[in-house]
């Protein structure tokens, strides 16, 4: 894999405006899947319109940019399909037959895909470019969900959703090396997090409220950190200070301080919500974040918090991706750039 810019900030590659030579060209675009409607909506950030909307496969849960930057990937879930599209151009690729795609992934060295395929119950190493599969894996585990990976690559952490279990997976020897289950009744961790100078792994956690921390490595136990009903979604500042959090049952934002491990701020949404999944402008100005329950989206102000738009999308709004984003290379989800 890549070497980190600087070995005490994973996220150096991602300051606002650092665009990479394949992407500078392509442009600004805000894709959000609808669950419900299988299409996703394309946004113009610049007049916070929805410029095209394109009809995609069966319940479209995120937005992937790949390895390489070069693609996005719809995971058509239920569908069973990935639908390619070209960032360039913003148009749709034939779908390509891939099982159970609820999530995906890329290990940092851009050789293979993963598959969170929740429903089968498996993590599945593919072939980055021609999605063939080299590996299944047994999760052990219900709703295989999100992930991130070690400053080295060698691991990575998944949370299961519907067993309030993490896993920590060997990246090369594609394998599980450990397991073990959330400390709360009810448990759904959901979006993954490392800290930038590695060495501090968050989990969202939509039952417990709050922002599980703890130690890769060790992977010991984690502590709870309260932030809101229902955190859902985890985004790092373009400065690499801030972590974002969106608690979908209440319709805020908390702002996480990566130095003290304390939440400095809470943004609620006016007349409330359902922030869900998204990425941050390439300026870091933006926050975006799909409502998952309202048919919209919402651009945040990372200044101050306040709401700058509201858009009408289709229905069930989940993964959305912010493209194009500084970074060297993806690592999945919707933008997890080193």
């Amino acid at each position: 894999m890549p070497a980190p810019l600087d070995p005490n900030d994973l996220y150096a590659a991602d300051r606002a405006g650092l665009l990479s030579d394949t992407v500078k060209t392509f442009p600004s675009r805000v894709y959000v899947p609808n669950t419900e409607s299988d299409t996703v909506s394309v946004i113009d950030p610049t007049t916070y319109q929805v410029i095209d909307t394109l009809h995609v496969g069966h319940q479209p849960q995120h937005v992937v940019p790949s390895w390489d930057l070069k693609t996005l990937w719809v995971n058509n879930d239920l569908g069973n399909t990935l639908t390619p599209i070209d960032p360039a151009t913003g148009k749709a690729g034939k779908p390509v037959d891939v099982h159970d795609p609820y999530n995906l992934y890329f290990t940092p060295d851009g050789r293979h895909a993963v598959v969170m395929a929740s429903a089968d119950h498996q993590l599945v190493f593919r072939d980055a470019h021609t999605m063939n599969v080299v590996k299944s894996v047994p999760a052990d585990c219900a709703g295989v969900n999100h992930a991130d990976f070690s400053p080295d690559g060698r691991y990575f952490i998944v949370s299961c959703e519907f067993s309030g279990e993490l896993l920590k997976v060997d990246t090369a020897a594609m394998t599980v090396l450990a397991k073990q289950k959330i400390p709360h009744d009810g448990s759904m961790p959901q979006d993954v997090k490392i800290s930038p100078d590695g060495r501090t792994w968050y989990v969202a956690d939509m039952a417990a409220d709050g922002v599980w921390i703890l130690d890769g490595d060790a992977f010991t136990p984690p502590i709870l950190l309260p932030t809101g009903r229902g955190a859902h979604g985890l985004y790092v500042s373009r400065d690499s200070k801030s972590l974002y959090v969106s608690n979908r049952g209440e319709g805020s934002i908390s702002v996480l301080d990566f130095g003290t491990k304390q939440v400095t701020a809470t943004w609620h949404l006016p007349g409330g919500g359902s922030p869900d999944m998204g990425g941050v402008s390439a300026d870091g100005k933006v926050l975006w974040l799909s409502g998952r329950y309202d048919s919209a989206v919402y651009a945040i102000s990372t200044d101050d918090g306040h709401l700058i738009s509201k858009i009408k999308v289709g229905a069930g709004p989940h993964g959305l991706c912010v493209y194009p984003q500084p970074g060297r290379y993806s690592l999945g989800h919707t933008g997890i750039f080193r």
